[in-house]
């Protein structure tokens, strides 16, 4: 029988959990920063983490191991390690799992860890440091900043008129292109696909006026996202499109939502805006050369 530690807090955690599965639920909000009987739970990822650095180094140098396997239960009412392929040790029984993966993912066992003071020294017992979780808990996030960092293109904005000058008190029509865009890029080692969506739209059309829609709009005649200038001059209209996004990380089924958004921004060639009146005149004004009345 190989001798392993628990916690206090974890041991307290498994009685109950023998009895009851809980519902789905993060192991971070269980597990994080517990310190009992001289260690600290850390999240799955951070233990993972901790074991990829260890394993960098040379067997026979290593100062701590690390190793994943599930809670077990003695006779005597004692918890105990598992071995690595997830079964118990004769007349132990295996524990419930604290978690709920989504489908399509996998569960993960419990980290252990020992230590020894130094290369020559015997190795210390094990002891548990994280709970398990899902396989998705052992991937990296993409952040918000990670999201921002992407090449997200600026909105396509389209004008109607676009002539180079729009009338006073006339609509002038905007609208762009709301199709998602799907990107690659690296995290931590691993490819991750992205996509990301526009959901909403601001335009400053120059004047002091602001829209904010979810729509994307569309041309005339079935316009919907417009603006009537009320004074003449020189102006420009800004699109600031808002990108929501998820990511899949190679190996794993699960599409996690980014949490956080990321904007771009696109503005038009400076026009005039114009304040004209209509007039009779003796010609046409397509004649050539122009009648001087047009």
């Amino acid at each position: 029988m190989r001798s392993r530690r628990l916690s206090l807090a974890v041991a307290t955690a498994l009685a109950l959990l023998v009895l009851v599965t809980p519902p789905a639920a993060a192991v971070d909000d269980r597990f994080e920063s517990v310190m009992q009987g001289g260690h600290a739970q850390v999240t799955v990822a951070r233990s993972e983490a901790l074991a990829r650095a260890s394993a960098g180094s040379a067997p026979e140098q290593r100062l701590t191991e690390y190793e994943r396997a599930p809670y077990c239960r003695e006779a005597a009412g004692l918890w105990v390690n598992g071995f690595p392929n997830g079964t118990c040790a004769d007349g132990a029984d295996l524990a419930r799992a604290s978690v709920q993966c989504e489908e399509g993912d996998t569960l993960v066992m419990p980290m252990w860890r020992r230590e020894r003071a130094t290369a020559a020294s015997p190795w210390g017992e094990w002891t548990d440091i994280d709970a398990g979780g899902c396989g998705v808990d052992l991937l990296p996030v993409l952040t918000a900043e990670d999201f921002r960092r992407l090449p997200l293109p600026a909105p396509t904005l389209t004008l109607q008129p676009d002539r180079g000058w729009v009338l006073v008190n006339i609509e002038t029509i905007v609208y762009t292109d709301p199709a998602p865009v799907t990107l690659r890029t690296d995290l931590l080692g691993y490819g991750v696909t992205v996509e990301a969506a526009p959901r909403s739209w601001t335009y400053d059309f120059g004047d002091g006026h602001t829209l904010r829609t979810t729509s994307p709009g569309r041309p005339h005649p079935h316009h919907d996202v417009f603006h009537e200038y009320e004074h003449p001059g020189t102006t420009a209209i800004t699109s600031t499109a808002e990108w929501t996004g998820r990511y899949q990380v190679d190996g794993s089924a699960v599409w996690r939502d980014v949490d956080g958004t990321a904007t771009t921004t696109a503005t038009t060639a400076a026009f005039t805006v114009e304040e004209r009146t209509s007039r009779l005149v003796g010609d046409l004004c397509t004649d050539r050369p122009t009648p001087p009345d047009c």
